[in-house]
């Protein structure tokens, strides 16, 4: 496996962090660069998921820049709806990120078993998911991959957000950053023009969309098709079109959120706008933040996901990359966080000046023009 002791920016030489540290259970996720295994830490027998990355997958595809802005964004902010990271380090071969884990799966599975959720469920999930968003969104963090893939559930059927891959600093000129899943990317985004935290709340509105009828609102086989076709239609949705058991402030929710113009997309002017709506108004937030409320939707004791996806190997070529050279390693430098060490520990001086509590909040006027 190379040499995992690696030497890292801001490393501590009493602290070492190794594949050795850890006792691989079994995959249960796969994802571009590599597999997520359930590991079990040694010195402290805490079970994790920990993400293995091959470094030549993540050179040949590009994304060096995506996996180390996930690890210093990951760094930056802690909260009980997202996965938090505890650990990261290095081998010569791969990078491994240590996470949370969460037995209950990401909800494109269960959705796949369940084809539809209720409308119970659904406001569940998505107030858990906006509780990740507020923290986010008031120091000033765009997700820009909200999809059901990137929402996990831990045992008790709390939705968290993952995937910090391409999420971004707020900054005015974005416009070029179109990175994003199809089908939930907003209109202002794959049209490559500037955007604010308005993004999200449109990928909110197609999961809304998608759990109530089973298909998202606007497809296609192609990133153009999906282009073309929210173009083409501004999708509102009907009273003939709701599911039995589904409410009139579920359809205005969700078409307010669906608006392809941002300036008229609920959460442009800010979190509390989605907040503030009448589908979220019997939201109890603070036995939300405290997980004391029952789940609607509980997921199966033993872990969730789909063996045979995981299993697959990849069929796509990778370039040969020479991971012995000094310059290749050094794209990695930095690669490193404990937890554990009280200069990771997040809100002190090596996160953003804005970072909060999870109680806290901001005038976010910035973010919304």
């Amino acid at each position: 496996m190379g040499n995992c002791t690696l030497r890292q920016d801001n490393y501590d030489p009493t602290v070492v962090l190794s594949r050795q540290q850890f006792t691989f259970l079994y995959p249960i996720g796969k994802g571009g660069f590599g597999k997520v295994w359930k590991v079990i830490m040694k010195k402290n027998k805490e079970q994790y998921a920990m993400k293995e990355m091959l470094k030549a997958r993540i050179i040949s595809k590009r994304s060096v820049h995506s996996v180390m802005n996930e690890r210093r964004l990951l760094a930056m902010i802690k909260h009980p709806f997202i996965v938090n990271m505890q650990y990261a380090f290095q081998c010569r071969e791969n990078l491994y990120l240590v996470m949370d884990l969460m037995p209950g799966g990401d909800l494109r599975y269960h959705l796949g078993k369940n084809r539809k959720f209720s409308e119970d469920q659904t406001r569940f999930f998505v107030s858990c998911l906006f509780c990740a968003l507020e923290y986010l969104h008031v120091n000033n963090i765009i997700h820009r991959d909200i999809k059901p893939e990137n929402l996990v559930l831990d045992a008790k059927g709390y939705v968290r957000l993952t995937d910090f891959g391409i999420a971004r600093v707020w900054q005015q000129e974005n416009g070029h950053e179109t990175s994003g899943t199809p089908g939930y990317m907003a209109p202002e985004v794959i049209c490559r023009q500037n955007h604010t935290i308005a993004a999200d709340y449109f990928a909110v509105g197609v999961i809304v969309y998608e759990f109530m009828l089973g298909k998202r609102p606007y497809v296609g086989k192609t990133r153009k098709d999906i282009r073309d076709a929210i173009l083409a239609k501004q999708v509102q949705l009907k009273k003939t079109d709701m599911p039995q058991g589904w409410s009139l402030e579920a359809l205005d929710f969700t078409n307010k959120l669906l608006q392809r113009k941002p300036q008229n997309r609920l959460g442009y002017g800010g979190p509390q706008e989605v907040k503030n709506h009448a589908w979220l108004k019997d939201v109890d937030w603070g036995r939300l933040l405290q997980k004391t409320h029952d789940s609607p939707y509980i997921p199966k004791s033993q872990d969730n996901f789909d063996a045979n996806q995981v299993s697959n190997d990849w069929k796509d070529e990778v370039e040969k990359i020479d991971l012995k050279d000094v310059s290749t390693q050094n794209m990695f430098i930095g690669y490193f966080y404990d937890a554990t060490l009280p200069s990771h520990k997040p809100n002190s001086s090596s996160t953003l000046p804005s970072m909060l509590n999870a109680d806290q909040s901001v005038n976010i006027s910035n973010l919304t023009k």
